[in-house]
């Protein structure tokens, strides 16, 4: 069967050249069509659930909402996975499936499971919401809104209401997420003392403020031969209508809202920040946009970029749209490092086929096998929808693809040098190629086996390195049908009519010193069998002296700090240690850009408290670089000046690996040691213990035991025999707790198509410690106030700052980077140590992860 293809070959050669180009169009259009990323993205199949449950603490959220969601996901088909973070007021639960499962068939089974849910969750709690369909690899750009003429405030509505929506229209874009500035609300700050003149209470005002902002309709009637449609229209637009809402009628004299309230517009109370030090800029409004799993990130950004130049034309003047992470750069720099190690190794390849093959002709007949095999496997990668970046690319060998090649030509070659004046030039090749057809076949065939094992791997290392296997196959197949159809074909028309028989100087001097050689080794079998033994246990002895990574780091040209606070640390304070923070990090000359983002953003996909921030640090490229010669130099001086700012402990890794590993194991460093329990204070008992010992390991760097405790909580304790003989209810007092003091939204206002929450509550001074607090007015059912200290007590206590279940457990997770050495020994000796030095509770246990 070879033979005839080759003689088919021979025989139709213009067919084989068609056949050819329409293979090498095919290939490019598919290298046009390919998702083109940085990194391969390793990201499980996962849906996030965010819940929302004001005023819960993490232990309620926990008990209330994410247990409950928990068991209601146990049991869905092909489920891998359920953990989650529950903190104060949020519950996070992420449900992990099967790779080859859909994503919107895993989103459309937990639809379903939220719903039969709903009933076990707490009364008058928002509905849980799916976060976006986006993936480690999904936060392709980020930017912040610059001007010198709007505050925060405006910036931040700007950003909501007239650029987020622009942005989301962007094929490709499946979320924008804002971030920092401040929320626009129209406040009613009631004055207790108002409220105790006129013998109103707080449930009052807040009934007249929901009931005079609505439109009704009225259906319609017709009139002179006309349809009217009738609507009541009570919404107010301004704050005047807001001020002239009547509370109450007392003796015919209307008690008006601005006679018991200040009406004004302020922040909605926040758990983030976005901040940067560049150009003294201060806090700004950010946003991150995210890419809908499976896109081209290239093109989505591509896109994104184009829709911000007509935003930017829209927005008042003095107002920019101001990128400071953009994938493209981290894209751009791998293509051109695939682009320069393809072309550089095609030169080489061409080289050294010239040396050794001696004739111009045949060295580029057979170079040209590289760039067709190459498009044949950009058609397999896009038949089988796999990504185009530097390990997929990375990985491919040109001398495997010019193996099948070379052997094919060089026999025509040498066949024609020794042909007699008779030989005709079809024949000569035809029988030379036929001579090396099937070694070339089974050669090929040998190579590609040896990656088919590659194929059968799951999970995360799967996904990194099966992309790869398929693409250096499909590279090899192409190869294999260009050596046995394009290369006896060309070779009819390319290689000279006659080829001098000459050898070069690398094959004579082969010839002459391997020769010898290879005679006395042949000689003496059994010497030589033992020497080749030899070589072969020693090579094994040294194994255990290797180290081991799963993959080498890959640079993603940037450096993401993470500060990490006391747990009740202010919002206010955590903004001024990153700035101090940032201010550091600016003193390298190899830093570009930095900006930080503390806490949470609008949609909470990274839950963090506002004790935790993410620096983003772009950096120059390495030409420039003047303090250190490498990145790990550069990241340890870092924190070495970093360190002068006390009370902080700092992690430090890349913004997508960070990410990537938050959402494939749930933690956000190299490794990750998960102890399982049920109680909360030997979790951290035995936490820090396994924190102390993995400290003093060589290679150790930035460990922390996750923060489970230590938010100060002030709790108000009703005394209910107390509320009792005032005729209250529990009810009744938690009513003012949450008005009063938290802020309870009433109604909302609009502005064109802008929305804005209207808000009841007591003014700063009077719920901003614990005094002002006390004195908080309970209405009695007879017309009466008392103070809130009379029925109940106000105490400041400490409690847990967050609960994370994993497999149905609660856990704790002590996180660590490795640096200078590889991570497989790392383990080995911390396991060890751990095994030795840690007693563990009954039904406690450890998992390793990250």
């Amino acid at each position: 069967m070879i033979n005839r293809l080759i003689q088919f070959s021979l025989n139709q050669p213009l067919l084989i050249f068609c056949l050819v180009i329409l293979m090498a169009g095919l290939g490019w259009w598919s290298l046009t069509h390919i998702p083109i990323d940085a990194f391969p993205d390793v990201t499980n199949v996962q849906v996030q659930i965010l819940a929302e449950a004001p005023g819960l603490s993490p232990v309620e959220v926990e008990q209330l909402v994410t247990f409950p969601i928990e068991v209601a996901m146990n049991g869905l088909p092909r489920l891998t996975e359920v953990r989650s973070i529950s903190k104060f007021g949020l519950g996070v639960i992420t449900v992990v499936f099967e790779d080859d499962v859909d994503i919107y068939f895993a989103r459309q089974l937990v639809l379903e499971r939220l719903q039969s849910a709903r009933e076990a969750l707490p009364p008058n709690m928002p509905e849980p919401e799916m976060g976006p369909i986006t993936s480690g690899m999904g936060e392709i750009y980020q930017y912040f809104l610059e001007s010198d003429s709007l505050d925060l405030m405006e910036l931040r509505s700007l950003q909501d209401w007239v650029i987020k929506p622009q942005l989301r229209t962007v094929p490709g874009v499946t979320e924008v997420n804002s971030f920092g500035g401040l929320v626009k609300q129209y406040q009613i700050l009631v004055a207790p003392e108002k409220l105790l003149s006129y013998g109103l209470s707080l449930a009052e005002v807040f009934a007249a403020v929901e009931n005079n902002n609505s439109v009704v309709g009225g259906n319609f009637i017709e009139h002179a031969s006309e349809q009217y449609i009738i609507r009541g229209v009570g919404r107010a637009q301004t704050m005047s209508d807001l001020e002239n809402i009547v509370v109450k009628t007392m003796d015919g004299t209307p008690i008006y809202l601005k006679n018991i309230a200040a009406v004004t517009t302020g922040p909605e109370v926040r758990q983030g920040a976005v901040v940067t030090v560049m150009q003294d800029r201060g806090e700004v409004s950010a946003a991150t946009i995210l890419m809908l799993k499976g896109e081209n990130s290239r093109e989505v950004i591509s896109r994104v970029k184009a829709k911000i130049e007509d935003v930017n034309k829209t927005l008042p003047r003095h107002v920019k749209i101001h990128p400071y992470y953009d994938q493209t750069e981290l894209i751009e720099k791998t293509i051109k490092t695939v682009r320069t190690n393809l072309f550089e190794g095609g030169l080489l390849v061409i080289a050294v086929l010239f040396v050794f093959l001696g004739n111009i002709r045949a060295a580029l007949l057979v170079a040209s096998v590289i760039p067709l095999s190459m498009l044949f496997a950009f058609i397999g990668m896009k038949w089988r929808g796999l990504t185009a970046n530097l390990m997929s690319l990375g990985a491919i060998d040109f001398g495997m693809i010019v193996d099948g090649a070379v052997v094919m030509i060089e026999n025509c070659v040498r066949r024609l040098s020794h042909a007699n004046p008779g030989d005709k030039r079809e024949h000569l090749i035809e029988s030379a190629a036929k001579e090396v057809a099937r070694p070339v076949l089974f050669g090929v065939l040998i190579i590609i086996a040896v990656y088919l094992p590659i194929l059968t791997l799951q999970g995360i290392e799967g996904k990194m390195f099966t992309p790869m296997a398929m693409t250096v196959g499909f590279a090899l197949l192409g190869s294999l049908f260009l050596a046995l159809t394009f290369m006896p074909a060309a070779a009819r028309f390319i290689l000279p009519k006659k080829v001098k028989h000459k050898e070069v100087f690398i094959v004579r001097w082969l010839h002459k010193y391997y020769t010898p050689a290879l005679e006395k080794a042949l000689h003496h079998k059994g010497k030589m069998l033992i020497g080749a033994l030899t070589i072969l246990i020693g090579s094994f002895a040294l194994v255990p002296l290797l180290g081991t990574e799963f993959i080498p780091e890959l640079d993603e040209g940037a450096i993401l700090v993470q500060p990490i606070r006391m747990p009740s640390i202010s919002l206010t304070e955590s903004i001024e240690i990153d700035k101090q923070a940032q201010k550091i990090i600016m003193q390298f000359p190899e830093v570009e850009f930095v900006v930080g983002r503390i806490g949470r953003p609008d949609i909470a996909t990274d839950p963090m408290g506002v004790n935790l921030s993410d620096i983003y640090v772009t950096l120059k490229p390495h030409s420039e670089w003047k303090t250190a010669e490498t990145k790990d130099e550069l990241v340890e001086k870092m924190v070495q000046k970093l360190r002068q700012i006390p009370g902080v402990n700092y992690n430090m890794t890349q913004p997508i690996a960070m990410r990537v590993d938050e959402l494939v194991s749930g933690v956000k460093s190299d490794l990750a040691i998960k102890l399982f329990g049920d109680d909360l204070e030997a979790l951290k008992k035995k936490a820090d213990e396994i924190a102390s010992i993995v400290r003093e390991i060589s290679g150790a760097e930035d460990v922390s035991a996750e923060q489970i405790a230590g938010q100060t909580y002030l709790n108000i304790y009703i005394d209910r025999a107390a509320i009792a003989r005032y005729g209250l209810n529990v009810s009744d007092v938690q009513q003012v707790i949450e008005i009063a003091i938290g802020g309870k939204i009433a109604s909302e206002i609009f502005e064109g198509n802008k929305r804005f929450d209207i808000v009841v509550r007591y003014p700063e001074n009077k719920r901003d410690d614990i005094a002002p607090i006390e004195r908080s007015l309970v209405h009695l059912p007879n017309g009466g106030h008392i103070p809130l200290s009379q029925i109940a007590r106000v105490v400041a206590e400490e409690g847990p700052v967050q609960v994370s279940r994993e497999f149905g457990q609660r856990r704790i997770a002590v996180e660590c980077n490795v640096r200078g050495r590889d991570i497989g020994s790392f383990v080995g000796e911390a396991q060890r140590k751990i095994s030795e030095e840690v007693q563990l509770p009954p039904g406690y246990y450890l998992t390793w992860g990250g």
